[in-house]
């Protein structure tokens, strides 16, 4: 039998196999179908990418012109490792039709850092171009969401969760959270210091220390309090500060001193002069932030660490938000928030967070999460409704949540809760 003949053969078989076999032609036809409609959606759901992928192209090319690139790509986004992988390839492809070739970060004229994160509406891409010790390069792409929904919490990365700490009727400017046996609170006040133990799941006062100060506090006070390692805690306040001791029972000493306040954690090493008589921060820093030795004056401060740097966020008393790496300052005036402002870095992400208060002049607050994948927040938490104005907002000692207070609008007492950052719901 010749090979025409055996094809012949093979074909009549099939069609005779396929008569006396009807379901299985069905099965099959419809196998067939499902993959060629999988391929046709898969195809459709990548064109998705093309506006963007090709815009930023295009920036990149105009940024580095022709030549050899690092690429590095970072996902933060829920976009999968495929789509991921399909953009990389994408990308790779038009940089060529511009000359620019992709090789080993040695031996790259430029490092492009890629980072895909998202808002609830939109994608956001930001690509950070280092090219010699040239001030990086920023490249920001955005694209909308497919199908998404404002109003939906369940399209929110994180989710914002408040545990209630303990009420005053009196001010209450900072509060400590001590993890162990038994879990402990310090509520820095007015007058003083307090300490409760938790006990069958109720905060029992357990011992208070008073602060003698000789000078009048303003009127708006604020006041922080710091965990040390060789003693228990330092108190600030405005032109004092007070050192405890370590050993039960526990005391403090209060004196005259302008000292700066650490800022967020004092892991990061940067502490700012408070104003003796006013509520904000003077602008002035101690060592500094980078080469930067003095900020705008200030209501409070977040820090975000980058891979070479810590970016600063500055609520202003300008109503304003200053940004400072160490080099450069930057003013976002489009920004609509509060006076008190928090980093923390939530357990689920890789990236730092920064609370913030909304800017409003109801007589309740609310409080949200941002990133910064870029120089622009990025809402990534719902709105934490909250029923009174919020007087203070601090990061907690590890930096995974931090402590607010506001003041009931239904009864006035005075409310200290702690917030945490969790991934989904």
């Amino acid at each position: 039998m010749n090979l025409n003949n055996q094809s012949s053969h093979w074909r009549a078989t099939t069609a005779v196999y396929n008569s006396r076999n009807p379901e299985m032609l069905s099965s099959s036809r419809l196998r067939w179908l499902c993959c060629a409609l999988l391929v046709v959606c898969q195809m459709a759901f990548a064109a998705d990418w093309r506006t963007p992928e090709t815009q930023l192209a295009a920036k990149i090319a105009a940024t580095t012109g022709p030549g050899v690139i690092a690429l590095e790509i970072n996902n933060r986004s829920s976009i999968s490792s495929a789509d991921v992988e399909a953009i990389r390839r994408a990308l790779i492809s038009d940089l060529a039709t511009s000359g620019i070739r992709i090789w080993d970060p040695d031996q790259a004229a430029a490092v492009v850092k890629l980072t895909l994160s998202e808002s609830l509406q939109n994608y956001v891409w930001v690509a950070e171009i280092q090219q010699g010790t040239a001030e990086p390069s920023l490249i920001l792409i955005s694209a909308p969401r497919p199908g998404a929904a404002p109003n939906s919490q369940n399209t929110w990365p994180l989710t914002l969760h408040v545990t209630p700490l303990v009420p005053s009727p009196e001010p209450i400017l900072d509060v400590a959270v001590l993890e162990g046996s038994p879990r402990r609170v310090l509520t820095l006040g007015v007058g003083g210091v307090a300490i409760y133990d938790l006990k069958d799941n109720r905060w029992v006062q357990a011992q208070e220390l008073a602060i003698a100060h000789s000078h009048p506090f303003p009127r708006d006070l604020r006041g922080r309090i710091i965990l040390r390692a060789d003693h228990l805690f330092d108190a600030y306040l405005p032109g004092l500060v007070c050192h405890s001791t370590n050993a039960a029972p526990l005391a403090i000493t209060c004196l005259p001193s302008d000292d700066p306040w650490p800022l967020q954690t004092p892991d990061f090493g940067v502490s700012a002069f408070f104003s003796p008589a006013q509520n904000f921060f003077t602008g002035a820093l101690a060592p500094g932030i980078g080469k930067q030795k003095a900020a705008p004056q200030f209501y409070s401060a977040a820090a975000i660490p980058r891979e070479k740097y810590a970016l600063w966020i500055v609520a202003g008393i300008d109503r304003q938000l200053h940004l400072l790496d160490g080099i450069n300052q930057q003013t976002l005036g489009n920004v609509n928030w509060g006076s008190d402002i928090a980093g923390v870095h939530g357990e689920c992400r890789p990236t730092w967070q920064v609370l913030a208060t909304s800017s409003s002049d109801e007589i309740t607050d609310s409080v949200q999460a941002f990133e910064f994948p870029d120089r622009q927040p990025v809402a990534v938490s719902q709105k934490l409704e909250v029923n009174g104005r919020v007087t203070a907002l601090w990061t907690t000692q590890n930096a995974q949540s931090a402590v607010a207070v506001y003041r009931d609008a239904d009864n006035g007492n005075y409310e200290a809760v702690q917030l945490n950052l969790t991934c989904g719901q």
